[in-house]
């Protein structure tokens, strides 16, 4: 669009990028939302799975206890049925923990991607329903971050990260409590070992976590700047801007670096750290299990102490390495936990914008005339356009014409909050007329549009569609009465045909050719090599800029909307073009009443009233002839002694 919209603030989205209170919770309510089945059979799999990976350490004990050192001194004949009682249920223990993972990692993963696919279609629909300011003030790479980078790393903590830390605090757990029955003194000293754990962990693990967070936003930072240059990268080349661009990107990828770069140092220091305090606490326990086990032997007894067996010693041990290394998982998942929760907390920012307001009730219809002249509604395509007003009042409906006719009334407005755009702007549009607006870059003219489809709403005054106030309209019914060409065209990936279709989903082959036609499209769409089947992607890279403007007409065409609003709608079309251009606008807009913003005057010279703005408001109007013999700014501009900004 010709003019300035409200101002993007880089960076905007990404500083919401902090981990926000409850969003855990919010996280595991959203899972169970969906997957409660599911997820209990998942519970159920790692309760399982947890135990039989920790119920070795009792079987090696009784393994020790009962079987090799009676077999030593007694035979093994004396204790092969205990030998094989043992092997058996180890056996069937470790199946079942074997199912259960198998079944676990399974069901994980149909949470997984189901989960993802919830929340991917809740973005979409989500952000088809904000309002146009959201994304003037969000950079687009950085909205695109949160359907890759953050849902692949809620991927990770879904499909990786949570299972894990389920499995491994049912596993500490089931370990503490066997711990605990073979030794409450060894146990403690277990107890002091975590104590130092925790602290490390809170230590390092809390910086691993706040630079993890930080990358994430440096990385959509980035990646905001480089869709930005891709999409300007005609413009960075005709201002020789690389080097200047390199420098931009160096210093992004630079911060980036440093936040990644120092969030892997402590995430790569905590596991060998928390290594070797185990190891320490091994040998500590071995040292005093021995000295305890020996005393036992003396006959020495301790007041409290529990009689420790090699058995016991041994499988405490294995149970102690098997603790440490499960704090250690722990710790190592902090770093993916915090990412996850940071690209949830993210995501959940984006479903909790506040959707485009509203309250209409106005809705437009098809309609026809019955037997006594009177308007009724149709499922047909007549040309005959109506409002459909249902009076809650008295519980009637009534139906009124669309005819055109739009009214603004001492109408103010301001993108930002105590800064006005538009001041006092008045404009009486009857049905039918072409209404021009003429002005310098800022002025206001596509503002004024943007107000009409309530992109935006206005501060004060009053904006009238058929003597109906606009907000009692549904956005949805307000937009579809306008058909719009705009001077940034946008093509989407698919063939010419799909695109002019766009327009109206349900239009003919026969109307879409019919409306390239009317935009004088049909003869460059035939050129093609495949005419209207021809696929177009990349915004329609492989056709010129007039021929994207011609389809954006064509498109408008076949929407066959009432009324028309054209933004620069010819600006980028060629001289020798434009008056087939022109031919085919005279037939579009005839009989509707259409908005028109242009800098070429030539364009509009035919109009019925022509307003000439200027920092946002309306300095003089008329007609050409009336505006040309004022000898004002419209005349200046007109004869080239005044040229727009």
């Amino acid at each position: 669009m010709a003019e300035r919209r409200m101002p993007m603030r880089r960076g905007m989205a990404v500083t919401k990028g902090n981990i926000k209170k409850g969003t855990f919770k919010r996280l595991i309510k959203y899972l169970f939302k969906n997957y409660w089945k599911s997820l209990m059979l998942v519970i159920l799999c790692l309760i399982i799975s947890a135990c039989a990976g920790t119920v070795a350490s009792t079987f090696l004990q009784t393994l020790i206890d009962d079987v090799i050192t009676p077999g030593i001194s007694e035979g093994f004949n004396s204790v092969k049925n205990e030998m094989y009682n043992i092997i058996i249920k180890m056996i069937v223990i470790y199946s079942l923990g074997i199912v259960s993972s198998i079944i676990y990692t399974q069901t994980m993963a149909t949470v997984t991607q189901g989960t993802l696919y919830n929340f991917r279609k809740d973005m979409f629909h989500k952000m088809e329903s904000l309002p146009l300011k959201y994304f003037d003030t969000h950079a687009h790479g950085e909205i695109m971050s949160t359907y890759t980078n953050d849902t692949d790393a809620l991927r990770q903590f879904i499909g990786q990260s949570l299972p894990n830390l389920i499995s491994s605090l049912m596993s500490i757990t089931v370990i503490f409590i066997m711990m605990l029955s073979f030794s409450l003194w060894l146990t403690l000293i277990v107890i002091a070992s975590i104590v130092v754990d925790l602290i490390i962990v809170k230590k390092i693990g809390g910086n691993s976590s706040k630079y993890m967070v930080k990358q994430q936003k440096s990385l959509a930072n980035e990646e905001g700047f480089v869709e930005e240059m891709i999409k300007g990268q005609k413009v960075v080349k005709v201002f020789c801007h690389e080097e200047e661009a390199k420098k931009q990107f160096d210093k992004l990828n630079e911060q980036l670096c440093h936040d990644s770069q120092t969030a892997n140092k402590y995430g790569n220091i905590l596991m060998p750290v928390l290594g070797n305090i185990g190891n320490i606490t091994y040998v500590l326990l071995a040292f005093i299990g021995v000295l305890l086990a020996y005393y036992e032997v003396k006959n020495i007894s301790f007041r409290g102490l529990a009689t420790l067996t090699p058995g016991i010693i041994v499988s405490f041990l294995t149970m102690a390495r098997q603790f440490s290394q499960t704090i250690g998982q722990i710790s190592q998942q902090t770093s993916m936990i915090a990412m996850g929760l940071a690209g949830s907390s993210r995501i959940f920012d984006l479903l909790d914008q506040e959707e485009e307001d509203d309250n209409g009730y106005v809705i437009l219809v098809n309609a026809k005339k019955d037997a006594n002249g009177n308007l009724v509604e149709t499922d047909e395509r007549t040309g005959l356009w109506a409002w459909k007003h249902y009076h809650k009042a008295d519980d009637t409906t009534t139906f009124k014409e669309l005819k055109g006719e739009i009214v603004l009334e001492n109408v103010d407005f301001g993108y930002i909050d105590g800064e006005l755009v538009l001041h006092d702007i008045s404009i009486h549009a009857k049905p039918g007329q072409k209404i021009a607006l003429v002005g310098a870059t800022g002025a206001g003219k596509t503002t004024i549009t943007n107000l009409i489809n309530r992109f935006y709403d206005i501060q004060d005054g009053k904006i009238r569609y058929d003597g109906i106030n606009v907000n009692k309209i549904k956005k949805k019914h307000l937009r579809r009465s306008f058909g719009m060409v705009l001077q940034d065209t946008n093509l989407f990936t698919g063939t010419v045909m799909d695109n002019i279709r766009y327009g109206r989903l349900n239009a003919s082959d026969e109307e879409c050719i019919e409306a390239a036609k009317l935009a004088n499209a049909d003869d460059f769409i035939n050129r093609l090599p495949h005419g209207y089947q021809t696929m177009l992607n990349n915004n329609g890279s492989n056709l010129s800029q007039g021929q994207r403007q011609l389809l954006s007409i064509a498109r408008a065409a076949v929407a066959d909307a009432p009324a028309m609003i054209l933004d620069e709608a010819t600006s980028s079309i060629d001289t020798r073009s434009e008056k087939l251009v022109q031919d085919g606008m005279e037939k579009l807009m005839k009989g509707r009443t259409v908005f028109v913003i242009a800098h070429r005057l030539s364009t509009i010279h035919n109009s019925d009233i022509i307003l000439v703005m200027d920092k946002g408001r309306i300095i003089e109007r008329g007609n050409h002839e009336e505006l040309m013999d004022k000898k004002g700014v419209y005349y200046r501009l007109y004869t080239g002694k005044f040229e727009l900004e």
